[in-house]
């Protein structure tokens, strides 16, 4: 007995389209390392510090959501030792004037926590933690004395500001003197 039309139609309507998508496929490896800063990978909430040089944003690239640290001037990803990340989602990058600072938040034990990555002594701190209430967007000052980001701890979303203290290192310009307290 002969397959009726709409089977047939079927059939060779199925056969194509494996056809198309297997001629779509792209047998080339993706770019090893990261040399460039364009890719083929979803990358997205870019921060760029005060002074224009570095660019921090989150990159699938390596098969899993992370921060990554862009040199616009040297045209070349920083490596980023002591970061934070350990089995953390991290997103909503921030930077300081120079770079020196990097904030942003992750999900800890389904509990959101900013952390703060310093590249000059390349140590990451915990700032927030533990919060019954979901927070997003942190926010650094140019200097790096402030941390702001909104909370949903009373039932809505206020904003909040945590000073770091004035005993911290400012991330300033070289030469720019500091102003008394």
């Amino acid at each position: 007995m002969a397959d009726p039309p709409l089977f047939r139609w079927f059939g060779r309507g199925l056969s194509l389209g494996l056809l198309v998508l297997l001629s779509a496929c792209n047998p080339t490896r993706p770019p090893s390392g990261l040399a460039a800063l364009n890719s083929r990978y979803n990358e997205e909430q870019p921060a760029i510090s005060g002074n224009g040089r570095w660019l921090a944003f989150v990159s699938n690239r390596r098969g899993t959501s992370e921060i990554l640290l862009y040199d616009l001037q040297g045209q070349r990803f920083e490596g980023i030792a002591g970061f934070y990340t350990g089995e953390a989602i991290a997103q909503s990058p921030s930077l300081s004037l120079t770079g020196r600072y990097l904030v942003y938040l992750v999900t800890l034990d389904g509990r959101p926590a900013v952390v703060l990555y310093d590249r000059l002594t390349k140590r990451s701190d915990l700032l927030i933690q533990g919060y019954r209430r979901w927070i997003q967007h942190p926010r650094i000052s140019p200097d790096g004395r402030y941390v702001v980001f909104q909370s949903a701890r009373k039932g809505q979303w206020d904003i909040e500001v945590l000073d770091r203290g004035p005993n911290i290192e400012l991330d300033i310009l070289d030469g720019t003197p500091i102003p008394n307290p």
